[in-house]
């Protein structure tokens, strides 16, 4: 009789251990999904740290520097153990692959001084705030950059900004003084992107972070 019930124990706790993992086995993809998941997790994790973090903070007071009231990009570059020649060299030859890029209208370098260390060129080319299968939102912006290179260093500057914005419907032409310095683009308080023109302002800093930082890569 005592052998017949153990077996019978036996028997309901064997049941009882089935069950469990056949739960834990249903659960099983559910968990290696959600792990796997991650491009919603960090989402969720940005938020609760960076909740008080102003994402347009690059973008704000400053962001966009002017000299004798006129935006001028600017930056000096070390370029380690490199001849004014050879710095000349490597800047040249990153304009002229400018001017041939798929983005630009028309480009061409307009100074070309070995001999004083000067390079310079204009640019013409489209500046994309958004593209989806129905609707391309751009515009073309003009600009300057100029570099003079000495021993181990590069000054580089981008001056002169354009904009010529909804040519084919409804022409629009501003200037970087008049549409995206401190002054006509952010609110008096400096802490908010206006909403019309924070597109161009922020697009434009993000391509001028891209070239300088373009510039020193090759310089180093």
């Amino acid at each position: 009789m005592n052998n017949f019930v153990t077996l019978h124990e036996n028997r309901n706790t064997n049941s009882k251990m089935k069950k469990i993992l056949i739960v834990l086995m249903a659960l099983m993809p559910l968990t290696m999904w959600a792990q796997a998941n991650t491009w919603e997790k960090p989402e969720v994790e940005e938020t609760k740290a960076n909740k008080d973090v102003n994402k347009d903070a690059k973008y704000l007071k400053g962001a966009v520097p002017e000299v004798d009231g006129k935006v001028v990009f600017s930056t000096t570059i070390n370029a380690p153990g490199k001849s004014a020649d050879q710095v000349f060299d490597i800047v040249k030859a990153y304009l002229e692959k400018m001017t041939g890029e798929k983005n630009q209208v028309s480009a061409r370098i307009v100074i070309d001084d070995k001999e004083k260390h000067e390079l310079g060129a204009t640019f013409n080319e489209w500046l994309v705030f958004k593209s989806t299968s129905i609707m391309l939102d751009q515009t073309r912006m003009l600009y300057a950059i100029k570099a003079h290179c000495s021993e181990g260093k590069a000054y580089i500057e981008m001056s002169n900004i354009r904009y010529v914005y909804e040519e084919n419907r409804n022409p629009q032409n501003y200037s970087a003084e008049e549409w995206i310095s401190d002054k006509e683009a952010l609110n008096k308080k400096g802490t908010r992107i206006l909403p019309v023109s924070g597109k161009f302002r922020r697009k434009t800093i993000d391509r001028k972070d891209f070239l300088f930082n373009k510039f020193e890569s090759l310089l180093k």
